[in-house]
C-alpha cells in the first residue's frame, strides 16, 4: 500500500512539474514584457509602446473606445503623454497560458496632473517567433 501511494505521488509530481515550470516561465516572461512596457512609458515613447502590440490587437481603455492595432495604441498614448501622465507601473497578479498564448492580470498605477491613478488590467499575450510576447488584447479600468 505504501509503495502504491509513493508511486502515485511520484507520478502526480511528475505530471505537475511541467505545468508548474510553465507557470513560472509565463510569470517571468510577462514580468519582462511589463518591464519593457513600463520603460517605454517612462520615456513617453508612444511609438515603442505601439510596437508591443500585434497587428490585430484590441485595446479597450476605460473610455469604452475600441481601438485596433499598434497605430491606434500609439495615438492613444501620445494623447496620454500630452495630458501629463507619467510614472506607470504594472504589477503582475498572475499569469496562465500555453507556450504560445499567455493571459495575465495586473495592477497598474500612474501619476497624472490631478494625482495618483490606478486600477487593474487584463492582457492577452501572443508569443512571437523570436520568443518575445506581444499584446493582442489589453483592457484596463
Amino acid at each position: 500500500m505504501l509503495l502504491r501511494r509513493t508511486a502515485m505521488l511520484t507520478l502526480s509530481a511528475g505530471l505537475l512539474a511541467p505545468a508548474m515550470a510553465g507557470a513560472a516561465s509565463s510569470d517571468a516572461d510577462v514580468r519582462a514584457a511589463y518591464a519593457a512596457w513600463d520603460a517605454a512609458f517612462g520615456k513617453s515613447d508612444a511609438k515603442a509602446i505601439g510596437t508591443m502590440y500585434t497587428e490585430d490587437a484590441l485595446f479597450l481603455p476605460p473610455s469604452h473606445d475600441v481601438l485596433k492595432g499598434p497605430a491606434a495604441v500609439e495615438k492613444f498614448f501620445t494623447g496620454l503623454f500630452a495630458a501629463g501622465v507619467t510614472g506607470h507601473k504594472l504589477e503582475l497578479i498572475e499569469a496562465h497560458g500555453t507556450p504560445d498564448l499567455v493571459v495575465a492580470a495586473a495592477k497598474w498605477s500612474a501619476q497624472s496632473k490631478t494625482g495618483p491613478a490606478g486600477g487593474v488590467a487584463t492582457h492577452e499575450f501572443i508569443r512571437q517567433p523570436g520568443g518575445n510576447l506581444k499584446l493582442r488584447l489589453h483592457t484596463f479600468n
